[in-house]
């Protein structure tokens, strides 16, 4: 019979925890884990991220070069004769080209990322095509078979 004065925590359940700073007798007095002397051993102590210890730090070493432009726009692009190909499987239907059509059979895969039309390859059904933006040979060849363009803006 259990009574308050005998309970116990089932066997496994309940991890010992390490009691820090509780004096030598508990095996973790004196410095508390934290070694001998040094910033890592005084309170209040955060460590900067890319901090080595007072060597030259990684990014500061390694050599720099060129220019990334924080304002470039990364498209996601399609070729006309993955277009023509999705027709002639027959999973375009109707000639009508737009973002949920090509993210929904997978051939784009990001939401956020603007879709750009490139002209690599010919078309021979007549397309209407939405899309942020063309490349000049891909916005002929649709037009030329019979097609139209629409800019999302």
């Amino acid at each position: 019979m259990k009574h308050i004065g005998n309970l116990q925590y089932s066997a496994g359940s309940h991890k010992k925890r390490k009691r820090i700073g509780r004096g030598t007798g508990s095996g973790h007095g004196g410095t508390s884990t934290r070694g001998h002397k040094g910033h890592q051993s005084r309170t209040g102590f955060n460590q900067v991220r890319g901090f080595e210890g007072g060597q030259m730090t990684l990014s500061r070493r390694v050599p720099k070069s060129g220019f990334r432009n924080p304002f470039r726009i990364e498209y996601q692009t399609v070729n006309i004769a993955r277009l023509q190909e999705l027709v002639n499987e027959g999973k375009i239907q109707g000639g009508n080209v737009t973002f949920d059509v090509l993210f929904e059979l997978g051939v784009i895969n990001k939401r956020e990322v603007p879709l750009k039309i490139l002209g690599n390859g010919s078309v021979s059904t007549a397309l209407h095509v939405a899309a942020d933006k063309f490349s000049e040979s891909a916005k002929a060849k649709i037009e030329s078979a019979g097609g139209s363009v629409t800019v999302h803006e």
